[in-house]
């Protein structure tokens, strides 16, 4: 971790500024990510899940602190890893099981799967890797265009770093001064490939964002604390400046690439040892726990609280009907205007 310098970030200040209260919903959410990701996991290896999943299982801290410093009535995409997202935007455990599952009750009625969830303002996963990029850039386009005071934010794996997507939209939003700020979240891995065998510099955000006229940052993605004070700086840069900025999340992922990947890539050991140091909610429980706000009681039994709406939201999908094949056609178009 010595070749980053993490962004300058002060745990007490951002515990006063947030408040008990906060902090708590912030680690309910973390917690529920945590258990909605370990429970859909068992459903895909039961077979109620098909097709790919992507867990976000280790990254929890990055786009909790992340909506939380900007807020939700920004405009938001993402990659294919995007159940986090969807749920800190305000789609509910019932209706993102039920699409996992396939079934009408689903986000995207049973269509869109594990990588195709929505919100009001979260413009989808994309199951292209790099595919969110341009869509972020273009969002941005229109705040600046229709003058509005908001960002769009765009969430990609490191390596997504080497796609043209990736180069093309930084230098336009450069060039057109676009209200972007994009996060890349470095995970080490890019499927089973390291990202020092993918990427050809470090840090990336730091080397890259120069070259576009722009500012690179690196956040500690296991520290909540250290996230929430880098994005809340980020966004009100942008929000000033109108300027794109690229950031870079150092993280790791928990799961394989999807959870069909045995991650045989890297050892147990060494993933053990990131499980036991650097888990996000083990950091997060031990400063909120020196600062007098949470007991160990009181962790298990939020963790007790989420894990129970997530059994709850899998018994939901279970019991929700199949889509009926005659609607299959549905919604492939926009609504012509007369």
């Amino acid at each position: 971790m010595s070749k980053y310098h993490f962004f300058q970030s002060d745990k007490e200040k951002v515990i006063g500024s947030l408040g008990k209260e906060k902090l708590l919903a912030c680690l309910k959410e973390m917690l529920l990510i945590r258990n909605f990701e370990i429970r859909a996991e068992s459903a895909y290896l039961a077979g109620k899940v098909g097709g790919f999943f992507h867990s976000y299982m280790g990254q929890e801290a990055i786009q909790t602190a992340a909506v939380l410093a900007m807020g939700t009535e920004n405009w938001w995409s993402t990659s294919y890893r995007c159940h986090a997202l969807a749920l800190l935007l305000g789609a509910t455990p019932n209706e993102l099981m039920a699409e996992l599952y396939g079934k009408a009750t689903g986000n995207a009625k049973g269509r869109g799967g594990s990588m195709h969830f929505y919100t009001p303002r979260l413009m989808g996963g994309s199951g292209i890797v790099g595919g969110q990029i341009p869509l972020g850039t273009g969002a941005a386009f229109s705040i600046k265009y229709l003058k509005k005071k908001e960002v769009s934010t765009c969430f990609m794996g490191e390596g997504a770093v080497a796609q043209g997507a990736f180069h093309e939209s930084l230098n336009i939003a450069s060039l057109w001064d676009l209200p972007c700020i994009y996060v890349i979240e470095n995970n080490q891995w890019g499927m089973g490939t390291s990202v020092e065998r993918a990427i050809s510099v470090a840090p990336i955000a730091e080397i890259k964002a120069p070259s576009f006229g722009m500012k690179g940052y690196t956040f500690d993605g296991m520290d909540f604390f250290n996230c929430y004070a880098g994005f809340k700086h980020v966004y009100e840069e942008v929000i000033r400046t109108s300027r794109p900025v690229l950031v870079e999340v150092i993280t790791e992922r928990f799961r394989g690439h999807s959870i069909s990947d045995p991650a045989a890539y890297r050892t147990k050991d060494s993933l053990q040892q990131c499980m036991e140091e650097r888990d996000p909610l083990v950091i997060m429980l031990k400063v909120l726990n020196s600062a007098g706000i949470i007991s160990e009681d009181g962790y298990h039994k939020l963790d007790k609280e989420q894990k129970e709406l997530v059994v709850a939201a899998m018994k939901f999908a279970e019991e929700s009907p199949w889509p009926d094949p005659i609607t299959l056609g549905e919604d492939v178009f926009a609504p012509s205007e007369v």
